[in-house]
């Protein structure tokens, strides 16, 4: 267990090493690439609420997409953390302006006093994050557990989705018992469903 443990933390170290080799001009570029395909992707254009994140840094940046979702008359979900119990509320966000204050994790987080709670079972798309996946659906998180935790809870029904950079795909993750797998993973390249 030590070792998957170890293995994950060094996979993390690397990929964050790999993002500082690219220029912020050309993250932008790939960034924009992974939301044209994400955009253009039938399981999204077909679903009604969409979970998303907001990222923290080494994920694709969400930013735009949680706005742009807004334009699709998408009903947007984002989670609250609770650091002490290890837990998400899904709160609806109107207005990414005045909807999300910083929250525990140091990202925005939906305001209770603004959000509505939402069941997870109205979730028609989840959009996972994490920092390195493979064609298996596999995926490296912030080792928090907190996605593990979330895929499971999700209808079979429920598009499990992940943005990536395609230098994030590698061969194979390293997977324990408790590690949870997407669908689908969409990269500025191509799009990844599960073997």
């Amino acid at each position: 267990m030590e070792d998957f443990k170890e293995k994950k933390s060094e996979i993390r170290k690397y990929m964050a090493t790999r993002l500082k080799e690219f220029s912020p001009d050309e993250v932008i570029k790939k960034t924009r690439e992974i939301e044209a395909r994400f955009f253009g992707f039938a399981n999204f254009l077909e679903s009604k609420v969409a979970l998303l994140y907001m990222n923290i840094n080494g994920e694709v940046a969400t930013n735009n997409i949680i706005k742009k979702c807004f334009d699709y008359n998408k009903t947007v979900i984002l989670p609250a953390f609770n650091t002490t119990m290890h837990t998400m509320e899904f709160m609806r966000v109107d207005n990414f302006d005045s909807d999300l204050k910083p929250g525990p994790r140091g990202v925005k987080e939906p305001v209770p006093e603004h959000c509505k709670k939402v069941p997870i079972d109205f979730i028609d798309i989840a959009i996972i994050p994490g920092f390195a996946f493979d064609e298996k659906g596999g995926r490296i998180g912030s080792g928090e557990g907190y996605y593990d935790r979330l895929i499971p809870k999700l209808s079979i029904t429920t598009r499990k989705v992940a943005l990536a950079f395609e230098y994030q795909i590698i061969k194979q993750v390293p997977v324990e018992s408790h590690d949870k797998h997407v669908d689908i993973v969409i990269t500025e390249k191509r799009i990844i469903y599960k073997i």
